[in-house]
């Protein structure tokens, strides 16, 4: 596929791009931000319920009468909760949740402890929603059973495309289907109500009733009590998104957060009530059957506009619970991201201003536990409810740490409804944790230590070799000697380009060396093309391929030439698209991952177009401009600068992106204060494209590849571990892609190696 062949799909599936001054418009007011943020907990109602009467059945219908007794006490519950997290949402106007509130509060650990409940929570809701909304589905057509798992998958991908269009786009889209849900719901119970004054209406149909395989114990009864507790998930997700609404900020997300728990409360009661009072009502798994659609049947009649009604609108507001997921982990992620507890991948917005990598991310994973469990609700929801419970109880109990500490207006009654809020949901969350360990709790009680292990892992690998990169960065590099080796398996156009390249930077040597799988005619025609540049080929009959032959012989260079730069320039025919770069150029790109991090090696690659059969001349370029691009002052960066000087440009120049007014400010005063000579500009990229706008820049020298050449000269790290590369060098990897389609465009990766265990978090 064309790069603009998957521009125009991407556009019609995301929309356009959105400037970043755009932001401020995609402020939600209340009505929009409430099917956002609320319909995780708005659609528990569906099931938390059922849940109780599930885990109940063990011990036969006549547990069912503890039903509404328990929802009494869950629906306490959630009111505690709402009020504990409408103070922290005025506490903490600028949101963070728990994660923030933890961590200033209690310390790093507990902060990270909930963090990562928080993350796996996320990943659940989209899970279990998408489960639960197939569910549904599939109670109202049971013959769609077989197609469980591709249909939950597919509605996970739906959200997806929602959210990536942006927070607004996916808000408008969500809001008629959530309070339609509502108003079903409340129309349900309103007429169910109603109906039951003169007795409650019988299910139409016999469901049937498996026998009891356990007694009535205060086990079993804690454990339906825990089930029921899923009607608490999500609500967390207004604290963490309150910089998402329209400005009183703090001020709406409260109100918003009172109206949610009284929609919840209520149709929770209301739900609790019917299931215990109409008759026929039971539950066991493997019921083809919910205890919704039960109910909807005895009030509106099987088969009745109403009763389909409740399916549709059920089905809905469960998958789309999922997106109170989509609204929460990416921000959360960028925040963690900005502490440098996750990959700073999570801090980019993408062309639709959302944090579009969360996303993705928080898709994979969700679609990676709906395989792994069949798609099967009852599997799934016995791992939700610990994240949540952890999360509330770390960020309630930190709130009565704030409240003590800051002594504000009214801390005493504030200090008491969080000390109430702490209290209940760790009780609450140590009977989760022990009446569904066996389930499947412990998966997420070993995967919440594990997550916060690699987010310190993450953290001390930034915070080392920023360190490390910045000691002495006030004594920039000299430019050293520079020894250049062009590459290849053939001679033609690319490599006519190559050498004419390499002639023109005036290397201190020049010379060639030939893959091992190179044709017999290669030598000849490389002496017919530079009779005066010496070429070696490399010995095949040694273990490896050409690859290893080639990193082998540049090694031999590297310590034979000490101090100085050694070179490795790969000529590439420029292709038409990413398909003719695999198909055709495979060697040259496995080549470049592979050389670029061996030591102190430069890479370059000159791409050249179509030559023809020959001959070929070497035509040194008029003008050749130099552009390194940085994003921060360091060590990384000084070594591209010295290397950029001794290249023999007709210009050089230092380009930085400006993304961020702060950092940005931050690096001219570093490059002033530092006395770098070579200038340095700044562009705006009103888009946060860096490879659009580094494309854009480099443009204007109208680049041809034969009169001008343009190189950009990318500073990369080299680390020691695997885990560690995901966590660097993605912006010089995709910019380099990108210019790998333009004419007269030179790439060069200039390395530093890291000694230590991390890389600075400003790198390109």
């Amino acid at each position: 596929m064309t790069e603009t062949a998957a521009s125009s799909v991407k556009r019609a599936l995301i929309g356009r791009p959105r400037a970043s001054r755009e932001l401020k418009h995609q402020l939600l007011p209340k009505w929009m931000a409430l099917p956002v943020f609320s319909s995780d907990p708005l659609s528990s109602v569906a099931y938390a319920t059922e849940e109780m009467m599930l885990v109940l059945a063990l011990a036969g219908a006549a547990a069912f009468s503890l039903v509404l007794p328990l929802a009494f006490g869950v629906a306490t519950l959630l009111v505690i909760v709402i009020v504990s997290y409408r103070q922290t949402v005025r506490a903490y106007p600028t949101g963070g949740g728990a994660y923030r509130v933890s961590r200033e509060n209690l310390g790093i650990l507990p902060g990270l402890t909930a963090a990562s409940a928080l993350l796996i929570d996320y990943t659940l809701t989209v899970s279990v929603s998408t489960a639960a909304g197939t569910a549904a589905i599939i109670s109202a057509v049971p013959a769609l059973q077989p197609y469980r798992v591709w249909m939950a998958i597919g509605f996970v991908v739906l959200v997806t495309l929602a959210n990536l269009r942006g927070v607004k786009e996916a808000g408008v889209l969500f809001a008629i289907p959530t309070y339609t849900f509502v108003v079903t719901m409340f129309a349900l119970i309103g007429t169910g109500l109603a109906r039951c004054v003169g007795g409650c209406p019988p299910v139409p149909f016999d469901m049937g009733l498996a026998e009891a395989e356990a007694g009535l114990s205060l086990f079993l009864i804690l454990r339906a009590f825990s089930s029921g507790s899923t009607a608490l998930t999500g609500v967390e997700a207004i604290s963490d998104g309150v910089q998402a609404f329209r400005y009183p900020q703090s001020h709406n997300a409260a109100t918003t957060l009172g109206v949610m728990g009284a929609m919840a409360v209520s149709m929770f009661l209301g739900i609790s009530f019917l299931a215990t009072h109409v008759e026929g009502v039971v539950a066991f798994e493997g019921m083809p059957r919910t205890v919704n659609s039960q109910i909807a049947a005895a009030v509106f009649g099987a088969g009745g506009f109403g009763f389909y009604m409740v399916q549709v609108v059920t089905a809905a507001i469960l998958v789309l619970a999922a997106n109170t997921a989509y609204a929460d982990f990416p921000r959360l992620s960028s925040i963690l991201a900005a502490d440098r507890f996750l990959p700073r991948q999570f801090l980019a917005r993408g062309d639709r201003l959302v944090f579009s990598n969360g996303v993705l991310v928080l898709t994979a994973f969700a679609v990676l536990l709906l395989i792994a469990f069949d798609a099967e609700l009852n599997r799934l929801i016995q791992l939700y409810v610990v994240g949540v419970f952890t999360s509330f109880t770390l960020s309630q109990t930190g709130m009565v740490r704030h409240w003590l500490a800051t002594r504000e207006r009214g801390w005493q009654r504030a200090a008491v409804v969080n000390g109430i809020g702490a209290a209940t949901t760790g009780v609450v969350l140590v009977v989760v944790s022990i009446t569904k360990f066996a389930g499947g709790a412990w998966i997420v009680i070993v995967a919440i230590p594990a997550v916060v292990m690699v987010m310190q892992r993450i953290h001390d690998h930034y915070e080392q070799v920023s360190l490390e990169l910045r000691t002495g960065v006030a004594e920039p590099e000299r430019p050293r000697a520079n020894h250049v080796v062009v590459l290849d398996d053939r001679v033609d156009g690319a490599t006519a380009a190559a050498l004419s390249y390499a002639i023109a930077v005036s290397p201190a040597s020049l010379r060639g060396v030939a893959a091992p799988g190179a044709g017999p005619d290669v030598p000849q025609r490389w002496r017919e093309l530079v009779p005066d540049v010496p070429l070696e080929l490399l010995d095949g009959t040694r273990d490896g391929g050409s690859i290893d032959a080639f990193r082998r012989f540049l090694d031999g260079e590297e310590e034979r030439h000490g101090a100085a730069f050694t070179t490795a320039v790969v000529p590439e025919t420029r292709s038409r698209s990413w398909l003719d770069v695999l198909r055709r150029h495979r060697l040259a790109q496995q080549v470049k991952a592979a050389l670029v991090g061996e030591g102190d090696l430069v890479v370059t690659n000159v791409v050249a177009g179509e030559c023809g059969p020959g001959p070929y001349q070497l035509v040194e370029p008029v003008e050749h401009h130099v552009v390194v691009l940085v994003s921060g002052i360091h060590k990384a960066t000084m070594r591209a600068l010295a290397y950029a000087q001794g290249l023999q440009a007709t210009s050089l120049r230092a380009l930085s992106v400006n993304l961020d007014t702060e950092r940005t400010s931050r690096m001219l005063t570093d490059w002033d204060d530092w006395g770098v000579e070579i200038p340095l500009e700044l562009v705006d990229s009103p888009f946060r494209s860096i490879g659009d706008t580094v494309r854009e820049y480099v443009r204007e020298f109208r680049p041809d590849g034969r009169h001008t050449v343009v190189t950009c000269v990318l500073p990369e790290f080299v680390l020691s571990h695997w885990w560690q590369r995901p966590l660097h060098n993605q912006t010089a990897l995709f910019i380099k892609s990108v210019l790998l389609f333009e004419r007269g465009v030179v790439t060069t990766s200039v390395p530093y190696p890291i000694a230590g265990s991390g890389a600075p978090s400003e790198a390109p």
